[in-house]
């Protein structure tokens, strides 16, 4: 990679000025809350101002789309990060909540065109989830996160914000 591309790499990477909205899942909070501080470290440690993150919590991943949503209208905000886990038990319930948590994410992230992010574990057990939940598989939360920074750079690359014209 060459200096210019470094540049433009470390740059994209930092969060400065950007407005990020954090919805975090209460279900399986010993979870998520490891989730919630490794995406808030990310952000600030990429430049985001501790006044420009909101925290969210809603009872559980089936809710977060829909907060999503509702946060994705207001424009008040350059990207949405959902944080959640869902953990594998003895009924068909973890299949269902795993696919329409991650669909109805997709669909708030296609139908508003912002920057929607999934940070849902979806794992057999507790054990894998914590181990990705800032132990032995890093902080997921964390990684989405830095993602809402990088499809924030992306997306305002592909339709920047357009100056008002004077007439």
């Amino acid at each position: 990679m060459n200096k210019t591309n470094q540049k433009r790499r470390r740059l994209e990477q930092s969060g400065r000025g950007f407005r990020i909205a954090v919805v975090v899942s209460e279900f399986n909070e010993r979870v998520t809350e490891k989730l919630r501080l490794g995406a808030l470290q990310c952000l600030l440690d990429h430049g985001v101002h501790q006044n420009d993150i909101r925290t969210i919590f809603c009872p559980g991943a089936f809710e977060l789309p829909q907060v999503a949503a509702k946060l994705a209208a207001s424009q008040s905000w350059d990207a949405v990060v959902c944080l959640g886990a869902v953990i594998r038990g003895e009924t068909p319930h973890f299949d269902y909540v795993s696919k329409e948590t991650a669909r109805g994410i997709q669909d708030v992230a296609i139908r508003t065109g912002m920057p929607i992010i999934f940070g849902v574990l979806t794992t057999n057990n507790k054990r894998q989830a914590l181990a990705r939940a800032g132990g032995s598989h890093g902080n997921k939360g964390w990684d989405a996160a830095l993602t809402a920074i990088q499809m924030t750079h992306l997306f305002r690359t592909i339709s920047p914000k357009k100056k008002k014209r004077r007439v």
